[in-house]
């Protein structure tokens, strides 16, 4: 696995068997963003967000419209850099998409009671400290294990970017009865513990902190 750990394009995939090809998964600055696009779509929550929710402000992003938070989220990936997140591909089509970066990077976080509050490494200044805060996968393409195998692919390429932890903010199905696709957009506790992480705060039924240390 320490090609792996350099390269998230070599992962081994956990869901081959279940697509139509080898799912392939890498940073998405290495990646068109006309693919970005793709696994976004143009309807539901993912296209009037962006990943841009924990990046700005409240009361300033019910101000900003659809084509630039799109617009912001593509100079953030052109940027490249340490995030800000991976794109899973099934041969040639992009079929998902996981948000990870360094914590500092996401202004909102210190503002939600839930993750503020319930986070036991509250230092929200630390960028050694990353998070996984979104998973976007298109609808035939869910229930085949994109969503773990992104959060696999996030672990090895915060480590490899130096994080020394790397934190998310699931939810628990099991006590939220009925609750559709899209509020499982944060991830599931399954998803975490699959990829290795812990929990490690509960701050409401329903939400769970996920951690998994990764040096020091």
């Amino acid at each position: 696995m320490s090609d792996a750990r350099a390269n998230v394009k070599d992962m081994p995939s956990p869901v081959t068997d279940a697509l139509t090809g080898e799912l392939r998964i890498i940073p998405a600055h290495d990646a068109p963003f006309d693919d970005v696009v793709a696994v976004f779509g143009t309807k539901g929550d993912p296209a009037h967000c962006w990943c841009q929710w924990y990046k700005i402000p409240g009361s300033d992003f019910r101000n900003v419209g659809d084509e630039a938070l799109r617009d912001l989220l593509e100079a953030q990936v052109r940027a490249g850099g340490a995030g800000p997140g991976l794109l899973a591909y099934d041969r040639d089509t992009p079929v998902g998409w996981c948000a990870v970066e360094p914590r500092p990077n996401l202004e909102r976080l210190p503002h939600s009671r839930t993750i503020a509050g319930g986070t036991p490494d509250p230092d929200f200044d630390d960028p050694s400290i990353w998070a996984v805060t979104c998973f976007v996968v298109p609808r035939a393409y869910r229930r085949r294990g994109v969503g773990r195998a992104l959060a696999e692919a996030a672990v090895e390429y915060a480590r490899a970017r130096g994080a020394r932890l790397l934190e998310g903010y699931a939810v628990d199905p099991s006590a939220r009865s009925g609750a559709p696709a899209a509020d499982l957009f944060p991830g599931t506790v399954t998803m975490f513990e699959n990829a290795g992480f812990s929990e490690v705060a509960r701050p409401k039924a329903d939400r769970a902190i996920m951690q998994r240390r990764l040096r020091g």
